[in-house]
């Protein structure tokens, strides 16, 4: 097979495999533009003729609130998540201290822990500080991630020389110098790795809406998108048109960042 033939080849592979992969997001789409009855009769392909009813029934639902409910809190949480976790990991990758390894084996103890078991106790807390029905008691867990702790010390200790921090130390840097003007960029790929994966983690969060809001203005798109049935119908060709919608970040944050993260996985496989 020659050169040309291989590369036409997987050229052709992969676009078949993209289309597989676009799939499951054209027929959410489509299955918005018709009633909800009309998707009980068959599979749809061709669009519908219902999609400015479906469009106005999600309007309605104040779903515009939602949205910038969610914006709101997965990028606050990932912000905060990434300078945390960066800082964290900078001083178990590169400081010497007591207890560092008792302190970073409980850290990664507890990743086994599932999050559901310390649900009660944290709206227990939530509510002795007065913080339910809040945005923030939504972005308080993401702030303290033990994964992103683990893979900040990772990237860290495998991206950045101690030569290269010296050298900073030897022209005068002090540490807060070094971290934001050495570190920060050498690790780049794994901000915008950990960045897309807490984004998408506190987007699609459910549970823990669930279970401390209860009032509508602070309803985030998951809860919203679930609001959307009266007492005798479900609508859910609203509903899935509702979760099309929410899609639309998730995946123009992944086009614009997927050769960093890219970059920053495989620099974690191979470095961690």
């Amino acid at each position: 097979m020659t050169s040309r033939l291989r590369v036409a080849f997987t050229v052709g592979l992969l676009s078949v495999l993209c289309l597989f992969t676009l799939l499951p997001f054209y027929m959410m789409f489509i299955m918005g533009t018709y009633v909800s009855e009309d998707l009980f009769k068959g599979v749809v392909i061709l669009p519908g003729t219902y999609l400015a009813e479906n469009i106005q029934t999600i309007l309605s639902s104040n779903f515009l609130r939602y949205y910038g409910n969610s914006f709101y809190i997965s990028i606050v949480s990932t912000a905060l998540c990434v300078l945390i976790s960066a800082m964290t990991g900078f001083a178990f990758a590169k400081f010497q201290f007591r207890l560092k390894n008792v302190l970073y084996l409980f850290i990664l103890a507890t990743m086994m822990i599932p999050s559901q078991l310390g649900l009660v106790g944290y709206v227990i807390e939530m509510r002795q500080f007065g913080l339910t029905n809040t945005l923030l008691s939504l972005i308080i867990p993401w702030i303290c991630s033990a994964f992103g702790v683990f893979w900040m010390t990772l990237s860290i200790g495998g991206s950045v020389p101690n030569e290269v921090m010296e050298s900073a130390r030897i022209d005068g840097c002090h540490e807060v110098q070094i971290f934001w003007s050495i570190v920060i960029p050498m690790i780049r790929p794994a901000i915008i790795t950990l960045s897309l994966l807490i984004f998408l983690w506190s987007w699609n969060n459910y549970v823990l809406p669930l279970v401390l809001v209860n009032h509508p203005d602070k309803y985030t798109v998951p809860l919203g998108i679930s609001t959307l049935s009266g007492i005798y119908r479900t609508d859910y060709a609203a509903q899935i048109l509702g979760l099309a919608i929410g899609t639309l970040p998730i995946l123009f944050m992944y086009s614009f960042g997927s050769k960093s993260f890219v970059q920053g996985l495989m620099a974690g496989a191979v470095k961690g």
